[in-house]
């Protein structure tokens, strides 16, 4: 691949988001985030959700700070107003980008999504927002002690699971997208494409998803385009913010 130069390919600056902006995109993003969670409504009595817990199983923490090697949020292009997301907010959103939120069950049973520390040392997230057509860019950056080709085989030995959650179910379909355009040389990468389906009848919703992964030493780098709608991913859009991403982590 032929270097790119800053001459090849000029942008007028990008103009910052004022605060309420950011806060909006804050709100919003995260609303968009859990939205696959949140889609139905069930009849009966109601029942308390499990608390989102800081971390879960034999989760990793991360030997470097995970919210300093996030993308920083003005480095987001047009027209994605991007903010960091709190911990509070990372532990719920996190987990619904995998489509299989906390205190789910799963078929195929041995389908859970692996052990995610969701606390400041396990997981960071920021979350751009394109208020237009609904549609997000989301990094997580999440510590890890197995290779990515491990994670890689977890989600082809599960191309479709349900997950059950207060009676509701959703149908969550992942396949590997072969087509997306390799990282920096000497970084494990690859690529998805998944939906997630939930609701009945007029109250149906598809959410769906492009995700780049790659994974310096013991930091793994998601970078998941995500929207509501039918029109094709921005991908343009995706792959500036997943290299950037990368670079960030590797050059740290």
């Amino acid at each position: 691949m032929a270097p790119h130069s800053a001459g090849d390919d000029v942008r007028p600056p990008r103009r910052p988001p004022t605060l309420g902006r950011r806060l909006g995109a804050a709100a919003f993003g995260a609303a968009l985030l859990l939205a696959a969670g949140c889609s139905s409504t069930v009849g009966g009595t109601p029942q308390p959700e499990p608390a989102a817990l800081a971390t879960t199983g034999d989760a990793a923490t991360a030997s470097r700070p995970l919210a300093e090697l996030l993308l920083p949020p003005e480095e987001f292009p047009e027209p994605y107003d991007a903010v960091v997301l709190p911990p509070q907010a990372v532990a719920q959103a996190a987990p619904d980008l995998t489509g299989v939120p906390e205190g789910a069950k799963v078929d195929p049973p041995g389908c859970l999504p692996p052990p995610q520390n969701f606390g400041p040392d396990g997981t960071a997230m920021v979350v751009g927002t394109d208020n237009d057509s609904r549609a997000t860019i989301s990094v997580e950056l999440v510590a890890v002690t197995d290779e990515l080709a491990a994670y890689r085989e977890r989600l082809v030995e599960c191309p479709v699971v349900a997950a059950t959650r207060r009676g509701v179910t959703a149908t969550v379909t992942t396949t590997i997208d072969p087509s997306a355009p390799p990282a920096a040389p000497g970084v494990e990468t690859f690529a998805f494409i998944r939906t997630v389906r939930s609701g009945e009848g007029r109250e149906v919703v598809t959410q769906s998803m492009t995700s780049r992964i790659a994974q310096i030493g013991d930091v793994r780098v998601l970078v998941t385009y995500m929207s509501f709608g039918a029109g094709p991913a921005d991908t343009e859009g995706l792959t500036q913010v997943f290299d950037a991403s990368v670079e960030r982590v590797r050059a740290a």
